[in-house]
């Protein structure tokens, strides 16, 4: 299952990454490509992550914008 290991790692990442404040809340997340470049790592691997990240409600998509970090529901 690697494709499975690549997407949890990416996801992982970003998460990490939004928590943390690397991606304050409105920051848009790097490119599908300069996601793929970064973690070697297929478009179709990205957009499922990104699909999980949106459906966790940590992020949003714009289309032809890209993704943006949700700010935290409290």
């Amino acid at each position: 299952m690697p494709a499975y290991t690549k997407k949890q790692q990416l996801i992982d990442a970003l998460t990490e990454r939004i928590e943390s404040g690397q991606y304050p809340p409105g920051a848009k997340l790097p490119s599908g490509t300069e996601l793929c470049a970064e973690f070697g790592v297929s478009r179709q691997v990205v957009r499922s992550a990104i699909d999980w990240l949106k459906a966790r409600g940590l992020v949003d998509g714009a289309p032809g914008a890209g993704v943006f970090v949700r700010a935290p529901n409290r």
